[in-house]
């Protein structure tokens, strides 16, 4: 079962309820991948947490919990009485820090493709086909 609602200059944010990932961090995802992406830039204001509840039909607390924590990590700022907005700070994140993430997400990503019926070559495959210019990278195993 997906759920789907405008978030910013008219990108989605959608919901998979059946995926086991929480609610509130399929939106800082969604957040943080729209803004890799360049579907979200600097300055551009998020719906209300009222307004997304409504729109994703959850409760208002899990889009709380989400904008709460992605305005901890320095990717929002919050001004009373006119929105939520994706900051313009830059975040500086140590190699280390940075590779641990990467492993992380590398891990998730193989287990549900895995669960998918999915090979790793199919996701190579795959990635590659989303970054056809870029150079391939060795990992360490």
């Amino acid at each position: 079962m997906e759920r789907t609602a405008a978030n910013g200059r008219g990108s989605q944010l959608k919901l998979d309820l059946r995926s086991g990932v929480p609610v509130y961090r399929q939106i800082i995802d969604q957040v943080l991948g729209g803004v890799a992406a360049g579907t979200l830039t600097a300055g551009d204001q998020l719906p209300t947490v009222r307004q997304l509840a409504v729109d994703l039909a959850i409760n208002p607390n899990t889009v709380l919990r989400a904008y709460r924590e992605l305005e901890l990590g320095g990717m929002l700022e919050t001004h009373q009485g006119t929105g939520t907005f994706i900051s313009n700070k830059k975040i500086v994140k140590s190699s280390g820090e940075r590779e641990r993430q990467l492993t992380q997400l590398v891990g998730e990503f193989a287990a549900r493709a895995g669960a998918a019926g999915f090979t790793i070559e199919e996701l190579l495959e795959g990635l590659h086909e989303l970054a056809p210019q870029s150079k391939p990278r060795r990992y360490k195993p």
